[in-house]
């Protein structure tokens, strides 16, 4: 299997260079072999391209842009699907690969199995039965020995109950320290908290400046094509009317 990237190598619009260098930069990076075809310079890819994708996958005006991503014959995706799959670790799914073994999406699939199979670890009790385990004494008939055990077990009891007393004493002293230091720390938290959101609100000022200035290269983009396509067929009108006068 073979992917194959469209691309338009002669690209005006740097939201399409930068899209198409993701593209490919991550596909470099996971190691799939793939291909870069280019719409630009070959009339065949372009129109290769613009056939495949699915109707219900192209846009408003019906001229598909780059990056467009392909398994063989089959269709994967534009950009926006995939940088979801980016996202989401299921770039392989994306690609219509097998993720390799180890990968954090190979670990997601196994997971996903695990669930709709109902598979789960079961936990095996290595203890076995006390019960079977532990030997009754048998009692002794004079009643030295009775004395002996009741002596012992009022003794446990007594240091049972003064450990108890020093685990109430921690636990009050964790619970005091503990309290003090949420005190301590709870303007600090706050002053980080102002923080993020100040940094929060300045990146997406950024990205919504970023988002802008993308959607007007695209409808620049958009119209080059469709005038593109406008002048085509001008031509082949041309072509037919000088062909019939003949």
């Amino acid at each position: 299997m073979v992917i194959k990237v469209f691309l338009a190598s002669s690209s005006g619009s740097t939201a399409i260079k930068k899209k198409q260098q993701d593209v490919v930069g991550f596909l470099e990076a996971l190691k799939v072999d793939y291909t870069q075809l280019d719409i630009a310079c070959n009339e065949d890819n372009r129109m290769w391209m613009r056939q495949n994708v699915p109707e219900d996958r192209k846009p408003t005006n019906g001229i598909p842009l780059p990056p467009q991503i392909f398994n063989e014959e089959s269709y994967c995706g534009d950009y926006d699907t995939f940088f979801d799959a980016k996202e989401d670790n299921s770039v392989y799914s994306f690609l219509g690969l097998p993720p390799p073994p180890g990968s954090k999406e190979a670990e997601k699939a196994d997971k996903a199995d695990i669930v709709e199979n109902g598979t789960h670890a079961e936990e095996t009790n290595t203890v076995g039965n006390l019960d079977d385990l532990i030997e009754v004494p048998v009692e002794e008939r004079n009643g030295n020995t009775h004395r002996e055990e009741e002596k012992l077990q009022q003794v446990a009891d007594e240091e049972e109950e003064a450990q108890d007393g020093e685990e109430e004493e921690i636990t009050e002293e964790e619970t005091a320290d503990k309290e003090e230091t949420a005190e301590d720390e709870t303007p600090m938290e706050e002053e980080e908290a102002v923080e993020e959101a100040d940094e929060v609100t300045e990146y997406i000022a950024h990205a919504e400046e970023e988002e802008g200035q993308e959607e007007e290269e695209l409808r620049q983009l958009e119209e080059e094509e469709e005038a593109e396509v406008q002048e085509d067929e001008e031509e082949d009108l041309e072509e037919t009317q000088e062909e019939e006068a003949e």
